[in-house]
């Protein structure tokens, strides 16, 4: 197999907390030789979360998530995920060249899920939910999980 270059760790960081219709979103910026990604993609999330989530506390989701805005090399991503029925993570995936700030399409369907950087996300997400909510002493504490937030390069 013929890498197209070496890994290279890129920036993971907690950008803010968003609060959209109901909803309360941990945002994380992914970038490429970047420090955190470009604004205009930055804003772009907040119109893709906005049209993509359901409505918030309904149909056994509990009005949290996350968001990705990755600013990847060869092409840009945003994921949408948030938490459902106890232990469910749903997500959507968007997606165009890296050139490309107007417009991301949904992906999801193609079968696309998540690059080695966006898993990572998902990893520090995975184990958030299972110490704030579901394995959590004290009881399920949304707040809790709000406030655990990944920063790292990887």
């Amino acid at each position: 197999m013929l890498l197209q270059e070496p890994y290279e760790p890129r920036p993971i960081r907690f950008l803010e907390e968003w609060t959209i219709d109901g909803w309360r979103l941990k945002v994380y910026g992914i970038s490429y030789r970047r420090a955190r990604p470009r604004a205009e993609l930055i804003e772009m999330a907040g119109r893709v979360a906005r049209e993509s989530l359901p409505p918030a506390r309904v149909g056994g989701n509990y009005g949290v998530g996350y968001v990705g805005v990755h600013d990847g090399r060869g092409a840009n991503f945003i994921f949408v995920d948030w938490w459902a029925d106890e232990n469910e993570l749903h997500h959507r995936v968007y997606a165009a060249p890296s050139d490309e700030l107007k417009d991301l399409p949904e992906i999801t369907a193609t079968g696309l899920s998540v690059c080695v950087w966006d898993l990572r996300v998902q990893c520090f997400e995975r184990v958030a939910w299972l110490e704030a909510v579901l394995t959590n002493p004290r009881g399920a504490d949304l707040e809790d999980y709000l406030g655990r937030r990944l920063n790292e390069d990887a």
